[in-house]
């Protein structure tokens, strides 16, 4: 925050599992009304281990630890990641409960998954067929992989104001107005009646919801666009009755109606949800509301929910808390459109730093052979340009003559590097002109490379041939 200039400050540090992004949102509203403050910043970050997540303190009590305790007593333990157990735990007890297929749960990944080749900022970008879902590695029956959210690494911000300070910045055009948002916590039913589905949330969403739509003044047939956490497929169905946009044991009569997607009675998760979209757990509280703003603002492009007036936020973290919220548009009558700053530039000539890959292009095409030979390695530089934008170069010096190319945030993903250079587009110019030591630059964090440090050396192969051109 201080390389922000928020100094001299209040901050405060909010940890509450994954609700946290949605916690720190509500702390922000009750400062605003507590008349404490006018403007107020919530962000959210996570940087995030491999794989499932697991234990980290083994010298104290678990924060899951009653949680565990009726995942024992019900289905007992199995080998597999704990949050999936539950969540799986719970699809099992509907699908015994009411007669709900596998099918729906993998319709709401098919669902999810379509919907993120709309969102530049979802993590995964790729559409899959429902047979693909159905037929991927079983985490926890009936889950597979394609139904569980990823590991993720991300950051959120929304600012909040005070309407008089909307008013006197003149920023009625882009406000968006929170009706109302309630947080609760598990209830005694979470540990009293054996539930797996009781355990992943059920009662405390079912309570704030209510609070909610009480306190909005709305009925659930009001909203238009759903941003739910969907960590799992089976807990995004079970939500739904939880929320009150089904009756219990409807859930799977909405899926299977298309009632929970475009041209349907809501839009859930147009973003992609979490499992596509990925889940940065101090973020995605805010990841949420950041997608219901530019929603209600009509700035959604691919993926706009057309007329979307109100907006319904679900943000949960098992041990347990959950924050459900309502939006709509602050100030309706003031129509000025407010362009949202692009995820990634696609265009190659916006960064400084494309006459050194356009060289690099034209030395592959004269002798690439010899510099595969040499170099033996597929490097992937993202380069940050000025407004946010970014740019991913792939230079192949591995296979055939080699090649260069260029594309955008979904070009990575779809793009296998054996390394990985970030920099900024200034501070790249400057590398590969020999202006700027490449030790120094790793040391000073102006250059940050993932993957084969070995190849990484091998920079200055780019570096000496590129500082011979006329530039």
């Amino acid at each position: 925050m201080y390389q922000l200039g928020l100094t001299g400050i209040p901050v405060y540090n909010v940890n509450n599992n994954c609700a946290t992004g949605s916690t720190a949102l509500l702390m922000a509203k009750q400062l605003i009304e507590g008349r404490l403050a006018d403007c107020v910043m919530a962000i959210g970050f996570e940087k995030m281990n491999r794989g499932s997540l697991g234990t980290v303190f083994h010298d104290r009590t678990a924060p899951l630890d009653k949680h565990v305790g009726v995942v024992m007593d019900t289905f007992g333990i199995e080998k597999a990641p704990m949050a999936a157990q539950m969540f799986g735990n719970a699809g099992r007890e509907h699908m015994e409960k009411y007669g709900t297929k596998k099918e729906h749960f993998a319709k709401i990944a098919w669902k999810n998954h379509k919907h993120s080749t709309n969102n530049p900022y979802s993590q995964f970008q790729d559409e899959y067929s429902l047979e693909q879902i159905m037929n991927a590695p079983v985490i926890h029956d009936p889950l597979t992989k394609l139904q569980c959210c990823p590991t993720s690494d991300g950051s959120a911000a929304a600012i909040l104001c005070s309407e008089d300070f909307v008013k006197k910045h003149n920023l009625q055009s882009q406000a968006i107005e929170i009706l109302a948002m309630e947080m609760s916590t598990d209830l005694p039913s979470v540990f009293k009646d054996k539930s797996s589905i009781k355990v992943i949330g059920y009662d405390m969403t079912k309570n704030a919801a209510d609070k909610v739509f009480k306190e909005a003044g709305l009925k659930r047939s009001d909203v238009d666009v759903v941003e739910l956490h969907d960590c799992f497929s089976c807990n995004e169905l079970i939500t739904y009755e939880a929320l009150g946009l089904c009756e219990p044991g409807k859930a799977g009569e909405m899926v299977d109606s298309g009632n929970n997607t475009y041209g349907g009675k809501y839009v859930i998760n147009p973003s992609g949800g979490l499992i596509s979209k990925g889940h940065p757990l101090g973020a995605t509280g805010l990841a949420q509301c950041s997608e219901l703003c530019w929603q209600l603002r009509g700035m959604a492009n691919k993926r706009q929910v057309k007329g979307a007036k109100i907006g319904l936020q679900h943000n949960i973290g098992l041990g347990g808390a959950v924050v459900v919220a309502l939006y709509r548009k602050g100030f309706p009558d003031h129509q000025r459109q407010v362009q949202a700053i692009p995820a990634s530039a696609s265009n190659e000539n916006d960064f400084k730093s494309a006459v050194i890959f356009k060289e690099i292009r034209e030395n592959l095409e004269k002798d690439g052979a010899n510099w595969v030979k040499k170099m033996k390695g597929i490097f992937v530089f993202k380069v940050k340009g000025k407004g946010g934008n970014e740019g991913i170069w792939m230079v192949d010096a591995k296979n055939g003559s080699g090649c260069v190319k260029f594309g955008d945030a979904s070009f990575l993903q779809k793009t296998k590097g054996d390394v990985t250079i970030i920099m900024s587009d200034d501070d790249m110019y400057s590398l590969m002109l020999g202006k700027l030591n490449p030790q120094q630059a790793f040391f000073q964090g102006k250059l940050k490379i993932q993957g084969n440090m070995g190849l990484a050396m091998k920079l200055r192969e780019f570096q000496s041939r590129v500082g011979k051109a006329k530039l």
